[in-house]
């Protein structure tokens, strides 16, 4: 008997390492009868991106949709293990494309080169990334959504290659970074007092006051800042469990996203392009339009200065969209109006398919 069940388990151990590590995949977008959609696409494939391979979600009902390339925050942040989980609807409008950026995700190989993370590197690889989404669909603009990291690349984007996209959806625009820390510090501060937590405070204390040049000290604040409700919205476990039960990853990638995502900057934290990063000052006009979304509680990227950013830009059209329900990821907190914001941004900015 104890044989029989040695048997079991390991045959259980079996099956559970021969699941974890399935070959990656993403499922067809089907209609009525489980048949994919003959016009649709659901792609996951690695491509040579600045001398390295780096990995590409695409997924849309039809390929006559606009494109819509997602940057995601971090740096390290990737979304592809989650896209679908929570804005999987997107793709009823779009061609989403999600990019697992060097250094994080699937295109975070164990013998990655942190040194090779820099502002210019990544702008390089984002420019070879819309070249080649151009080429694939055959279409002279597409759509661009940053997060967070995701705003400053996409912010340099658009305002040195406007005619390379249809509008910028900025969500959590990162703006000022040491205005940010001052509001957030200020916000934690009061917020700990309320709840009369010592020991938040004391950890607080321990910093030292803003802002924070040193890497780890401002990992520390913003972890402080998610633990009270101001960064992302849903817990870490909630995240896992879904990128687990995703076919888009292998368990061994989940190790290389941690990583990824702890490794967060890299050298690039004290390059000035990074770490003295301005929007107010370096982009005061863009010649595209731009959305702003941003969420009520957010003290990551504050809502008070997106609000400054977006009455300081000049644009042909802006917006700024408040999400009352949301802190730093509206897209987790409150995916259904999310959803409903980009298309009605698609309504008003897309001219249609050629003709």
């Amino acid at each position: 008997m104890l044989r029989v069940l040695l048997i079991l388990l390991l045959a259980l151990l079996v099956g559970l390492v021969v699941w974890l590590e399935r070959p990656r995949s993403t499922p067809p977008i089907t209609g009525d009868g489980g048949r994919a959609l003959p016009e649709s696409i659901a792609v996951l494939e690695p491509i040579r991106i600045g001398g390295l391979e780096q990995w590409l979600l695409i997924r849309g009902r039809d390929r006559a949709a606009p494109v819509l390339l997602w940057l995601h925050g971090g740096p390290g942040a990737a979304q592809i293990p989650v896209a679908r989980a929570y804005n999987g609807a997107l793709e009823e409008d779009f061609v989403v494309v999600h990019w697992d950026q060097r250094g994080a995700g699937l295109s975070n190989p164990r013998d990655f080169d942190p040194d090779t993370m820099t502002f210019a590197r990544f702008i390089a690889d984002a420019r070879e990334v819309t070249a080649y989404l151009k080429a694939r669909f055959d279409t002279e603009r597409i759509y661009l959504l940053g997060h967070s990291w995701g705003t400053q690349l996409g912010l340099r984007l658009v305002r040195d290659h406007p005619e390379d996209y249809h509008a910028y959806i900025a969500v959590g625009q990162a703006v000022d970074p040491d205005a940010t820390v001052g509001l957030a510090h200020d916000w934690l501060t009061e917020r700990l007092q309320e709840a009369g937590d010592a020991d938040g405070l004391d950890e607080l204390a321990a910093l030292g006051p803003p802002p924070y040049r040193d890497h780890q000290a401002y990992v520390t604040f913003a972890g402080l800042v998610t633990e009270h409700g101001g960064g992302i919205d849903v817990p870490m476990s909630e995240l896992l469990l879904t990128a687990l039960a995703a076919p888009e990853y292998r368990a061994s990638d989940l190790v290389a996203w941690f990583r990824g995502a702890n490794r967060g900057s890299g050298p690039m934290w004290r390059e000035p392009a990074y770490a003295d990063f301005n929007a107010l000052s370096d982009t005061p006009r863009l010649d595209l339009p731009v959305f702003f979304l941003n969420g009520r509680r957010d003290y990551i990227t504050p809502l008070a200065l997106t609000r400054r950013y977006h009455d300081h830009v000049a644009a042909p059209m802006r917006d700024l969209i408040v999400f009352e329900n949301s802190s730093h990821a509206p897209f987790f907190a409150e995916p259904q109006r999310f959803h409903s914001v980009l298309r009605e941004i698609k309504s008003r900015t897309w001219p249609g398919p050629p003709r």
